[in-house]
């Protein structure tokens, strides 16, 4: 995937088509919420805080390991019942420059077809094109919601409330420590003194919270994915692995001398 801000200079004759499936997403094991999607996320996923030098973030858990991607099958369809709204646009993302939203497109996309086909990005003018105008509203609002949702998890981590979420899978090689997950500690945020908590309500951060724990239940099922997509990779390697013990002609058959059998 290759990200480039949309301008008239660079992408003015670009046509593009909608997605109808999500490959391109194959990889993303985390997905950044916006707030207005919380509540949706929380019945359908494991939603975990990541932080990253101070920066604090709430995010879908899609995979458990990197590159990892449990919820797009083979075919690129979609297995969960809900899909993060940052990937609905695709191929139009969020990009950020100093603070504030920008539209990007991903220029690597087989949804920017070179045949001509497609609607167009932007009109004669030079102006988006009204359909990317919807995609960029749709997309500036998940923008104001996922900093709403950085600032909630931000202030959650100063109360002291968030946790290491200890995930253990088991692979091949054996256990492996899923790392760098972030979880609610009921306890802690219990045990908040009255003006600690108050604060935290009058934030507006207290249904993250239990939305997080919430959510934490949808583990299970993306242990069920991953446990069937690696049945499913093995029997792939197995099935690559067995050698036929003879060519067949490619009518399928095989022209015996049965007056030859038996005689030397």
């Amino acid at each position: 995937m290759t990200l480039q801000v949309l301008s008239p200079a660079r992408h003015r004759q670009q046509r593009w088509t909608q997605a109808t499936r999500y490959t391109f997403a194959s990889q993303r094991n985390l997905v950044g919420l916006a707030a207005g999607e919380l509540s949706r996320a929380a019945l359908a996923l494991p939603l975990a805080f990541v932080g990253n030098e101070g920066h604090w973030s709430l995010c879908a858990v899609l995979g458990l390991a990197t590159g990892q991607n449990l919820y797009v099958g083979p075919d690129g369809q979609w297995i969960g019942t809900y899909v993060p709204a940052t990937l609905r646009a695709h191929p139009f993302h969020l990009g950020w420059e100093g603070g504030s939203a920008t539209l990007c497109v991903d220029e690597d996309s087989d949804l920017l077809p070179a045949n001509g086909t497609g609607e167009p990005i932007f009109d004669e003018g030079g102006d988006l094109s009204p359909q990317v105008r919807e995609v960029w509203a749709f997309l500036s609002q998940i923008a104001q919601g996922v900093l709403t949702m950085e600032k909630a998890a931000h202030l959650l981590a100063d109360a002291g409330v968030i946790e290491p979420w200890p995930i253990t899978v088991q692979g091949v090689d054996g256990a492996q420590n899923v790392s760098g997950l972030h979880r609610i500690n009921e306890g802690a945020l219990s045990a908040l003194d009255e003006t600690a908590f108050s604060r935290l309500r009058q934030a507006g951060v207290i249904g993250v919270a239990y939305a997080q724990l919430l959510s934490m239940g949808n583990l299970a099922d993306l242990g069920r994915l991953a446990q069937a997509r690696a049945e499913a990779e093995a029997a792939d390697r197995a099935k690559a692995e067995v050698k036929p013990m003879m060519m067949l002609p490619d009518d399928s058959t095989i022209d015996w001398d049965w007056s030859k059998v038996g005689k030397s």
